[in-house]
């Protein structure tokens, strides 16, 4: 059996996914990379990384993961819940078929693979899960209704989760990016626009936001660093950020009146629209 320690990540196909597999595997781990399309993983192949082919949102595709990963190398160390997307458009727009997908991606599909590894990280006594979820896990805005659904919902059930399983030794990290310098905002954009159609009353709200130039954003390298940091830490925070203002927006979020918050959110959309 492996004797190094084993992490598997989901979504590693591009962006935060793809770097952290690069920056475990540089740090010693023996990772497994999951996505749905192999083939885009083929540099990492390259790197010593095992590259399987993972749809979160199949039961089957889960269990064949994992069962792979157990009996490669009997132990299973981090689990990085990577994989998801970005599903917006107005909530009178958006299908029900849609938001619920959006929910087996971003909820279900984790959540799964967290009751498949547990057993072997209760046995260990040790474990990390790294839920990656966003400051919209704390935030709202219009347009996002099911996407930030979505984010509280694994925020709240990674909380649960952390208080249920801290007497085995495992560890429930939330890792919150902000604007991310990967392809999520432009595969964010276009299902924006195919959820809203030019008819829509909420088009030009749409157009709008896709016009939307974030600065300051966080780079995947940068958030692949981050997750492989917060597996070191002995007693690791619940939640953590990268950017100064993403902490700036997660603390205003707890601390200020919903009623600020609007005005905050309106006033930030129209200066990153201008």
């Amino acid at each position: 059996m492996i004797t190094k320690p084993v992490a598997l990540i989901t979504g590693a196909s591009a962006g935060m996914g793809e770097a952290a597999a690069r920056h475990f595997s540089q740090a010693g781990y023996e990772v497994y990379a999951g996505a749905r399309r192999v083939e885009k993983m083929s540099h990492l192949t390259r790197l010593g990384i095992h590259t399987l082919h993972l749809d979160v949102t199949n039961a089957e595709s889960n269990h064949a993961f994992v069962d792979r990963v157990l009996a490669d190398t009997g132990r299973i160390d981090v689990l990085i819940n990577n994989a998801g997307y970005g599903s917006f458009g107005a909530l009178e727009d958006v299908t029900s078929t849609e938001a619920k997908r959006q929910f087996e991606v971003n909820v279900f599909g984790a959540f799964n693979l967290i009751q498949l590894v547990l057993p072997t990280m209760r046995k260990q006594h040790y474990g990390k899960i790294i839920n990656n979820s966003s400051t919209g896990g704390q935030l709202y805005s219009p347009l996002g209704g099911w996407y930030y659904a979505s984010k509280h919902a694994l925020e709240a059930l990674s909380d649960s989760l952390r208080l249920e399983v801290k007497s085995f030794g495992i560890d429930v990290i939330i890792i919150e990016p902000g604007g991310t310098d990967t392809n999520w905002q432009q595969i964010t954009n276009e299902h924006l626009l195919r959820a809203t159609p030019k008819s829509s009353p909420y088009r030009s709200m749409a157009e709008r936001v896709v016009k939307t130039t974030i600065k300051g954003m966080s780079t995947a390298d940068e958030l692949g660093q981050l997750m492989l940091k917060v597996t070191t830490i002995k007693k690791p925070k619940s939640r953590y950020q990268v950017k100064f203002i993403d902490k700036l927006m997660v603390i205003a979020a707890r601390k200020f009146s919903y009623h600020i918050m609007d005005q905050i959110i309106g006033i930030s959309q129209r200066i990153l629209t201008n």
